[in-house]
């Protein structure tokens, strides 16, 4: 298997800013200790494709709602590369759990973004039987797979992303 990423915490600094704004009603001192004890994404097994994404507190998510997690997890991916998120198969299945946009999408670049490339996850759940999901703090919710991607023949891009999520569409800083 070839090595081609390296997953992170975010700062301090911006993790306390997006969980502030995520969840205002959390203090200093729970976001810290929310912080510290974050894990870095594993594959359960040597088999596995995924990586697991650990819910970094409790969450509860009941039928027809949804939650914004900001994971404190930023991956640093090679040229070429791509990490894309998906439900957990059997959050999946269980519950209909999905992320908002489907598939998430963390470009190589996203790393050097002015959030640190920080990632977030937004949840549904989409039960149709009227289950509530409860995922406990360090427990699976979501999981990467890295993937080699190309570009056309013709490509000419030489942009380079400054913000978040939805950047590279909104404006980009051109060299």
């Amino acid at each position: 298997m070839k090595r081609i990423a390296q997953f992170e915490q975010v700062r301090w600094e911006q993790f306390l800013a997006d969980y502030t704004t995520t969840f205002p009603e959390r203090s200093e001192a729970e976001i810290r200790a929310i912080y510290e004890g974050i894990k870095l994404p594993e594959r359960a097994t040597s088999g596995s494709a995924g990586y697991d994404f650990f819910a970094p507190e409790d969450i509860t998510i009941a039928p027809g709602n949804q939650a914004l997690i900001p994971t404190g997890i930023r991956a640093k991916i090679e040229d070429g590369y791509v990490l894309m998120l998906f439900p957990r198969s059997g959050l999946g299945f269980k519950y209909r759990l999905q992320l908002n946009n489907t598939v998430g999408i963390i470009d190589s670049d996203y790393y050097h973004a002015n959030n640190d490339g920080h990632i977030f996850c937004k949840l549904t759940n989409d039960s149709r039987d009227g289950k509530t999901v409860e995922i406990k703090a360090g427990t699976g919710m979501v999981q990467g797979i890295f993937l080699p991607f190309g570009i056309t023949e013709d490509d000419a891009v030489d942009n380079k992303r400054t913000g978040g999520f939805g950047s590279t569409t909104e404006k980009v800083e051109t060299k």
